[in-house]
């Protein structure tokens, strides 16, 4: 930070630390013991679309990386989402993946455009739950969307676990940064 950035109260924004997905596992395990989420095998990452020939070859090589278990969608914010699919209880491959991704869109100059990683879960009730890490802040939330369609949260959910994954992931204490993500694939 420089000498002007201090004067004008500004600060560098936290660097993503792409390693802290690898806590997910040991998170996975703690909310299936604690609340019955199983986890689906879904994941995604989300990321601000950019055009060219550098970012379709991103898109190709991930393609090729991830064996072709690999989607690419736009949402109707024009985000890009690709989503990895992998057995339900191989959370750590999934975690793999989703860490490769990042890291390639990362080192080719895309990090700016990365916004958000998240893995699904699901209980016996069919609640759904995603586990959300934002890039721009290196923390996580979760985020779990009521059935019926309506764009309406299980807030409670939310805060429940919170309180159960404090221990295992660095969480996300603004909770005004807890976004929700609806109809994000691989929830």
């Amino acid at each position: 930070m420089g000498f002007l950035d201090a004067i004008l109260g500004r600060s560098k924004p936290v660097r993503p630390d792409l390693d802290r997905l690898f806590a997910l596992p040991s998170a996975a395990v703690t909310l299936q013991a604690a609340a019955g989420f199983e986890p689906t095998g879904l994941g995604s990452v989300c990321f601000a679309s950019v055009e060219g020939g550098t970012f379709a070859r991103i898109q190709e090589e991930a393609r090729s990386l991830l064996d072709g278990s690999v989607e690419f969608t736009q949402d109707a914010y024009g985000y890009t989402w690709l989503l990895a699919r992998h057995a339900p209880q191989d959370v750590a491959g999934l975690v793999n993946d989703l860490h490769a991704v990042n890291s390639s869109l990362e080192e080719a100059g895309f990090g700016p455009q990365l916004l958000c990683s998240l893995v699904g879960f699901r209980d016996e009730r069919q609640r759904s739950l995603a586990l959300v890490y934002l890039y721009k802040r290196g923390t996580f939330y979760p985020f779990s969307p009521k059935e019926g369609g309506a764009e309406r949260r299980d807030n409670p959910l939310e805060l429940e676990v919170r309180a159960m994954l404090g221990d295992d992931l660095t969480i996300e204490q603004d909770l005004s940064r807890w976004f929700p993500v609806w109809g994000a694939p691989g929830l």
